[in-house]
């Protein structure tokens, strides 16, 4: 079951990456090969980076919060999940005014953009029971991976899908936030 959770989890996550990925690429008219590997690979490592972050600041505020822990989880992972539900109704932009959206400034920004989800859900790590180090390996693997499979489908994904890909990675953060509190009161 754990397993499950954590596959779920990490495409959930990687969702972020997938969509900027086919966003930037249909508005692009497709990436080269290098934009579509530097993309994959800040992505990942981001990916894999936050969650360890989040890990190491959130594993002494759950010492203090034990008794509470399966409904910080819950808020974290609905408050996560909510806000990829609400972005994929939002409008987005596509101007890059010439500039390379995957180099410098920009990768960067969108790198931490896009992984801020895994920061908060590494927080909620332990409680899931995983090992911190091999879901971060996980997330950062699932995000390469389908920030390299972005890069390719965009073009025809984003007239097929649209946002639609975001709203279920979001969907799919609350159904495992839920699963944590209905796991623990029962």
């Amino acid at each position: 079951m754990k397993a499950i959770i954590l596959l779920g989890l990490a495409l959930a996550l990687a969702v972020d990456a997938f969509a900027v990925t086919v966003g930037l690429s249909c508005s692009l008219g497709g990436l080269k090969s290098r934009q579509a590997w530097r993309l994959a690979s800040y992505f990942g490592l981001f990916q894999f980076i936050m969650p360890v972050v989040g890990w190491l600041i959130g594993e002494n505020l759950l010492k203090l919060i034990s008794r509470y822990d399966h409904w910080v989880a819950f808020g974290l992972l609905l408050l996560v999940g909510g806000r990829m539900i609400f972005e994929s109704f939002w409008p987005e932009s596509k101007k890059y005014n010439g500039k390379d959206p995957a180099r410098g400034w920009p990768l960067l920004v969108l790198a931490v953009a896009t992984s801020l989800d895994a920061l908060a859900c590494g927080l909620s790590l332990p409680v899931l029971g995983l090992n911190v180090w091999l879901a971060s390996l996980v997330i950062g693997l699932m995000a390469f991976s389908l920030t390299l499979l972005g890069s390719r489908l965009g073009p025809v994904l984003g007239q097929v899908f649209g946002r639609r890909a975001e709203l279920a990675g979001g969907l799919v953060l609350i159904f495992i936030g839920v699963r944590i509190v209905l796991d623990h009161l029962a």
